[in-house]
């Protein structure tokens, strides 16, 4: 039943419209936010953002839409930005032209020729980024906002994901409203947009909707708009079952005749018999544009279609009617100059009905016209094309020059798809390969840059290791790349087989002054000092650096000196002076690799030398350094990640932090480091979270020790101390087994078991049981971590501020175990992490106070609580308020905000009887203290009981104290 020009009807998603509106509101008076639409698809994302688009239209604001495409394996970098420049441009053709004439990168995106000089590759991607922000801002007007609708994210390749982190990081006060949509049911579990969806949705600027199917009123309501009058039920009930409430489903089962029996049960079947009902032209028209996706442009529509010479759209003006029939029909509709499917849906289903050589001919014809008319589309829809056709030979060429393109702008995830398809058609057409510049080896070497750019480093080693399979007939070349492969290798902590192949590559390179020769000696460092071979490393960087200086090699005198300021023990800041050397070696080198592994062991110099301020500056340049230069997800742009996150923490930032798209290999690692803050803050999933990494476990130890660490504190703040006392003694036995009886971290673990324990030993004492067996673990665990502190120092130089305030805590919590709460070992604590670590000064402020307030010293104790609760609140750590608070009113330390324990909950008699309870006494007992009965005691219980929601005395009790109803004893 169709329904000719009749546009699709939008109903209900009141509440939608209503959250879209309003942020569109608050980014017309500044406050800029990105909002995440996730649907399955056919829900009616495209419909909601359509009517919102309509309404800001028409409420003066200015509106961009743009699309990613599903190119396959073929990447289009950037394109969806790439899409909303062109249109914002002639929107407002000044406020976008002043911009790109500062920031020259941006005319790479818009259409024609740049008629720039070639962008400089240290600059250019953060170029990018920063210009198409200011672009965006500049868009936007008081009053006025911009709103930008991206549509299917879930499409979108690294680069444009990129771009959108980069553009939500940098929402200010633009008068900006990106809104973003995906399908939620293409993503599998590595689909590359999950993560990023769940980074985006945890910054304070982005809200998520999530879109459901219609209830069954609601599409009642739908399929009356949409037909004109009421279903019969039977109709209806048909339609809701077959649809589960999805609009596009019913819609299609509507157009197509939902009340007769022949209707087909897959939605596949419904698009099928609902294209046959049109006219021949209209759906051999249809299937051509499928060839090229959701959407096609309509010069290369019309080029495919002469190309492909079926008689019946060769007739004049043939192509225009059908065009319009299939408008009419709501096949196909215009969007932005672009001829797209009403839905991915049905595109996928047209093509999907193809007979494969329909598929390859159609193919065929778009690639004849693309390579006659190389602007109707870019050499990545070019090789895709060829690869379906397919035309092998121009495929290779094709995507070697769209991993070229890539490579230009700085997007290596697309450069290294393109390269992985050159090397598996690379045997299919020899008298192509035959007449390349470069060699197979060449590709290999080119694509292994590229994974490890792009964060995959797994994929980089073993590339690299074909490389050297190769060219085992040339062995001063295959020295080479064994060099390369090492570096590789270290970036995946395959630190043993590093040392071997930098060592093979020593002896097969002749003893003469070349770079190649330097490079090999500064890897063998690198080896040698990760494997704690420090003299080795000593000798090997510095004839590294002596050789690189010889012949002018400033990028191995970079890596050398790196690994030699690493080794420097005793004087942090001499270390420093040779890592900025390092980096201005890197720089003049241009080599970024070892530019960003050099600021990251600057980063980590300040950071172990206690200079937070330093150690913040270094790692935000470097992050931004990485992420100009294509190398974000980069073994050390991914370790400059980690070391902000720590930062933050550490400097009381427990704000949420983004992961980004980071490669499935990486991710792990991410995770754990936002542990930090998940745990300080009180996540409800954070124990959670932790133990869903502890898999990860075997293959890398610092995901084990700063997930696994972070898990003990989060067990410990939900008091579940068992687990989290359990948790900590097998997380140090495995770190034990696969680093060191003396690793450094083990301090810190320590600590955090022993405050679990002295935790758990606080509510045994209340409950009158016997806590030695705590104390023997307690002192076991503090001998440990006091001979941690003198044998495990860091290469023999001194333990850093960090560890020696984690020692004073161990210490400190050792002392509340043993049932004494020293306060001058909880000052000296608070003293020890008072170089910056904001969170640790006021949680041992929290544990100082206790320790003043049992003894006696009541005003030192509301002033160190007032300083620990201020901090708490105001860095939103809300299992640390929460217990201050409940120190306070243990203690009736007054604290604003904090009301006297006990009234409000239980009756003053239900408050003696309890804490007489507490104190084990049986209700005879507690009758004769308190001059009561027996059976009036086990009233008062019964009651106290029921109002603090437990089974039983001794849960009565912990429950209780950890609430502050009741004292410590």
């Amino acid at each position: 039943m169709a329904r000719g020009s009749m546009s699709t009807p939008f109903v209900a998603r009141a509440q939608q419209v209503d959250q879209l509106t309003l942020a569109l509101q608050r980014a017309g008076v500044g406050e800029p936010a990105a909002v995440l639409i996730g649907a399955d698809a056919g829900v009616g994302k495209t419909r909601l953002l359509r009517h919102v688009s309509e309404l800001a239209d028409a409420a003066g604001a200015r509106v961009v839409v743009a699309h990613c495409v599903d190119l396959g394996e073929i990447g289009l970098p950037y394109l969806p930005f790439a899409e909303a420049l062109s249109q914002l441009y002639a929107l407002d053709p000044e406020a976008v032209g002043a911009v790109v004439a500062n920031r020259p990168a941006l005319a790479r995106l818009l259409p024609g020729p740049s008629g720039g000089a070639a962008p400089d590759d240290q600059s250019n991607r953060l170029q990018l980024f920063d210009g198409l922000v200011e672009v965006l801002g500049a868009v936007g007007r008081p009053g006025h906002p911009l709103l930008l609708v991206l549509e299917d994210l879930h499409w979108a390749d690294a680069s444009s994901r990129d771009v959108l982190r980069f553009l939500v990081s940098r929402l200010r006060d633009q008068h900006l409203l990106v809104v973003a949509s995906y399908r939620t049911d293409d993503l599998h579990r590595r689909h590359p947009w999950r993560p990023v969806a769940t980074e985006l949705s945890r910054h304070p600027r982005v809200e998520r909707l999530d879109l459901s199917p219609f209830t069954d009123d609601e599409l009642r309501e739908f399929t009356t708009a949409l037909s004109g009058t009421p279903l019969t039920e039977s109709t209806l009930r048909r339609v809701i079952d077959r649809s589960e409430g999805n609009a596009y489903f019913a819609e299609e089962l509507l157009e197509a005749g939902a009340e007769a029996d022949e209707l087909p049960w897959s939605l596949a079947d419904v698009l099928r018999a609902r294209l046959e009902l049109l006219d021949p032209t209209v759906q051999r028209l249809a299937r051509i544009a499928s060839a090229a996706g959701r959407r096609v442009s309509e010069p290369l529509l019309r080029a495919a279609v002469v190309a492909d010479g079926d008689p019946q759209l060769t007739a004049p003006g043939a192509v225009d009617t059908a065009l319009r029939e299939a408008v009419a029909h709501h096949v196909l509709v215009g969007e932005d100059e672009l001829i797209a499917f009403r839905h991915a849906l049905l595109a996928e289903a047209v093509y999907t009905d193809l007979l494969p050589g329909e598929q390859s001919s159609l193919h065929r014809a778009y690639l004849r016209v693309l390579r006659d008319d190389p602007t109707l589309g870019p050499s990545s829809q070019l090789a895709s094309h060829a690869l379906r056709a397919p035309d092998l030979p121009t495929a290779l060429r094709a995507s070697l020059d769209a991993a070229d393109q890539a490579h230009e702008v700085l997007a290596p995830a697309e450069e290294l798809r393109h390269l992985e398809v050159v090397l598996r058609l690379w045997e299919a057409v020899p008298e192509v390969t035959a007449t390349l510049a470069g060699d197979h080896v060449d590709v290999l070497a080119a694509a292994a840059a590229a994974a490890s750019s792009a964060g995959q480093v797994d994929r980089a080693v073993q590339l690299a290791r074909a490389t050297v399979e190769e060219t085992a007939s040339d062995v001063p070349r295959q020295a080479d790349l064994r060099t390369t492969l090492a570096r590789y290798l270290l970036g995946v902590e395959s630190v043993h087989d590093a040392l071997e192949q930098s060592s093979r590559a020593l002896a097969d390179l002749p003893d003469t002054p070349t770079p190649a020769r330097a490079w090999a000696l500064a890897t063998y460092a690198r080896g040698a000092l990760n494997a704690d071979l420090d003299d080795e490393a000593v000798a090997s960087a510095t004839r590294a650096v002596e050789l690189a200086r010889e012949i002018g090699a400033a990028d191995a005198e970079s890596d050398a000196l790196t690994t030699l300021a690493v080794l420097v023990v005793d004087d942090e800041n001499r270390a420093a002076e040779l890592l900025r050397t390092a980096l201005t070696r890197a720089r003049e080198a241009c080599d970024y690799a070892t530019e960003l592994r050099t600021m990251y062991n600057l980063a980590s110099n300040r950071y172990y030398a206690g200079d937070l301020p330093g150690a913040t500056q270094v790692t935000a340049d470097g992050v931004e350094r990485a992420r100009a230069l294509g190398m974000t997800w980069s073994v050390y742009g991914v370790e400059l990640h980690m070391f902000t996150q720590l930062i933050r923490y550490v400097s009381g930032d427990l704000t949420p932090a983004a992961i980004g798209g980071v490669p499935d290999e990486l991710a792990d690692t991410l995770i754990a480091f936002n542990l930090y803050a998940a745990a300080a803050r009180g996540d409800s999933d954070a124990a959670e979270r932790g133990h869903a990494l502890e898999p990860s476990w075997s293959r890398d130890g610092l995901i084990a020790l700063v997930a696994g660490g972070c898990t003990v504190d989060a067990h410990t703040w939900r008091g579940e101390l068992d687990e989290a006392i359990a948790l900590a003694l097998r997380l140090l036995e495995h770190l034990w087994r696969a680093w060191s009886d003396y690793f450094l971290g083990g301090i810190w673990l320590v600590a955090l078991a022993m405050s679990a324990l002295a935790d758990a030993a606080a509510q045994e004492r209340l409950l009158g049981r016997d806590v030695s067996e705590r104390v023997a673990l307690g002192d076991r665990l503090l001998e440990r971590a006091r001979t941690t502190a003198e044998r495990g120092r860091p290469r023999g130089g001194r333990l850093g501020p960090e560890g020696r305030a984690w020692l004073a805590r161990a210490h400190a919590e050792h002392s509340r175990l043993t049932g004494l709460n020293d306060v001058d070992l909880w000052r000296a604590t608070v003293a020890a992490f008072d170089y910056g670590y904001r969170y640790e000064v006021a949680r041992s402020r929290f544990r100082l106070a206790e320790a003043l307030l049992e003894a006696g010293d009541r005003d030192a104790a509301r002033d160190e609580a007032g300083l620990a609760l201020a901090h708490a609140d105001a860095m939103g750590a809300v299992p640390l308020a929460t217990a201050v608070r409940g120190l306070a009113r243990r203690g009736r330390l007054d604290l604003p905000g904090v009301r006297v324990a006990g009234v409000d909950v239980l009756t003053a008699r239900e408050a003696e009887v309890l804490a007489l309870v507490a104190q084990g006494l049986s209700n005879r007992q507690i009758g004769e203290k308190l001059f009561i009965s027996a059976k009036t005691v086990s009233v008062h219980i019964s009651n106290l009981l029921a109002k603090l929601g437990v089974s039983g005395r001794a849960e009565a009790v912990s429950v209780a104290h950890q609430r502050g109803l009741i004292g410590a004893g």
